[in-house]
């Protein structure tokens, strides 16, 4: 059974940076089909980060040019590298497949952006 662990959130001014991590345990053979989303209050579950089918890195427009994804293969694990926040990045991140059928949502981690 696979199971998801976010971490990294935290408390930071705008134009600060985090990263966040997605520990995967369990079996799992492709860390590209990982993705990360966001989840802000009374909006829907948004995937701002994946890879492509070549492994190439995917964002939304919102995060393209700030955010960075990142895979370990050692660590099992895909890192979400997040630059020059924004108030509007405020909310909590979650990793999971980015299609197909999801595994378990974990419990995400917090990011708040203040201005």
């Amino acid at each position: 059974q696979v199971q998801l662990v976010e971490s990294g959130g935290g408390l930071v001014q705008a134009g600060g940076s985090l990263r966040l991590s997605c520990e995967i345990s369990g079996s799992i053979t492709n860390l590209e089909g990982i993705g990360w989303y966001r989840q802000i209050p009374q909006r829907s579950r948004e995937l701002v980060a994946r890879f492509s089918i070549l492994g190439d890195p995917i964002f939304v427009d919102d995060v393209r040019g700030r955010f960075a994804i990142f895979k370990d293969n050692t660590k099992n694990s895909v890192d979400l590298q997040m630059d020059n926040l924004k108030p509007e990045d405020t909310a909590v991140y979650l990793c999971n497949r980015a299609s197909g059928v999801h595994y378990a949502w974990g419990r995400g981690t917090r990011v708040t952006v203040s201005s």
